[in-house]
């Protein structure tokens, strides 16, 4: 896949996830429902034994382009579009009605996209590109309405939590021409340091991280194409690129990592797209696992979104005429997964098995030595309680 093509995956996977985001905690998700011109927000509740929706219309129409987010409380977060200012407010059921809370706005050439909650479940940030830099902003759960709390050299996409306190956030970052995953800690000032570098010219995106486990889920054409692997943050192993995980004719983005695996990301299971000219589908699998099992998403899955329990269950929400809000649950029995063949990206001219043995003849393609995952900043993570 080329660099452009890859960054259109990266803008498309961008979109599916604001269309339906779900609060870190699992209790709460939030959508612009409705269709053409009558657009509204709705939360979801999916804490309880049954999942139900809350429409929260307003007095005229969301913009199609307008995104939601769920806050802790339950209350949805919404950034509107209006000329050159970008317009944050709070909603939330009031009776028979909806309420709006006004947050504030920012003035913005370009419109701005919001990041996924913060782990703590009280703070939503967003991304504004300016001339050369990108804007990292506080937009709800400060005290005194959207806040700048960083300034990024370079245009960054993407927007990963690398804790469970919301000081740490990755960001894919484009300067001359190559993107890297770096690091920013917004209790510093927005202090910026490297995260992902393969090679010295890869574009090495990170996807998805969990905090417990420390697994990486990572998008890098160091090997010459477009490939998914997988890392331990702060580890001095190499990033691994499964063979499972590459398709032919599809393209595979993860969405979602079991939780409550403490430093064992080799447990975790993964959940993930597919996407290829027959339409998508879900994918599951696990690092130690020897392949990648593809099932196919309930009727009406809002496609690209879901989370896992601590104990393996996959919950996939879906919407149809009968049923407008539910959630499948899946659960996939250990026996499914074996123990896992893998390549990894050598200093030699040949690409090693996971045994050891060279894949290929002489002659075969050189390929560069991954660094592993840099020292910074989290190579001193905090053991998780």
């Amino acid at each position: 896949m080329t660099v452009c093509a890859i960054e259109e995956a990266t803008e498309d996977a961008a979109v599916r996830r604001a269309a339906f985001t779900i609060s870190p905690d699992g209790c709460y998700a939030a959508r612009l429902a409705g269709a053409g011109e009558a657009r509204f927000a709705e939360r979801w509740t999916l804490d309880g034994p049954e999942p139900y929706a809350v429409p929260l219309p307003l007095g005229q129409p969301e913009e199609p382009d307008a995104q939601v987010a769920p806050m802790a409380d339950g209350r949805v977060l919404i950034s509107r579009r209006l000329a050159d200012r970008q317009m944050f407010s709070l909603l939330y059921p009031t009776g028979p009605g909806t309420g709006e809370l006004p947050l504030g706005a920012v003035e913005s050439a370009s419109a701005m996209t919001l990041l996924p909650p913060s782990p703590n479940g009280t703070c939503v940030y967003a991304l504004a590109h300016g001339e050369g830099t990108t804007a990292v902003w506080l937009v709800a759960g400060g005290a005194f309405g959207p806040e700048r709390v960083a300034q990024v050299p370079g245009r960054c996409s993407g927007g990963v939590w690398l804790d469970r306190t919301g000081r740490m956030l990755a960001l894919d970052r484009e300067t001359d021409g190559t993107t890297k995953a770096v690091a920013v800690d917004l209790e510093r000032g927005g202090e910026v340091t490297p995260l992902l570098q393969i090679t010295e010219d890869s574009n090495d995106r990170l996807l998805l991280a969990d905090a417990e486990s420390g697994l990486l889920l990572i998008r890098s054409d160091a090997a010459g194409h477009d490939r998914l692997g997988w890392g331990v943050l702060g580890s001095l192993r190499p990033v691994r690129f499964p063979e499972c995980l590459r398709l032919a004719d599809a393209t595979v983005t993860p969405f979602a990592i079991q939780p409550g695996q403490v430093l064992m990301p080799e447990s975790c299971a993964v959940a993930l797209r597919i996407d290829a000219a027959a339409g998508s589908w879900l994918g599951v699998w696990r690092p130690s696992a020897r392949r990648m099992l593809q099932l196919a998403g309930p009727v009406g899955w809002l496609t690209g979104t879901g989370l896992w329990t601590r104990e393996g269950v996959l919950h996939l929400p879906y919407a149809t005429d009968a049923v407008p809000c539910g959630v499948a649950r899946t659960e996939i029995p250990d026996a499914a997964f074996q123990p896992e063949t893998v390549t990894v990206i050598t200093g030699s001219a040949q690409a090693e098995s996971a045994g050891g043995e060279p894949c290929g003849g002489e002659g075969g393609p050189v390929v560069c030595r991954p660094v592993p995952l840099q020292q910074a900043p989290l190579t001193g993570r905090v053991t998780p309680g």
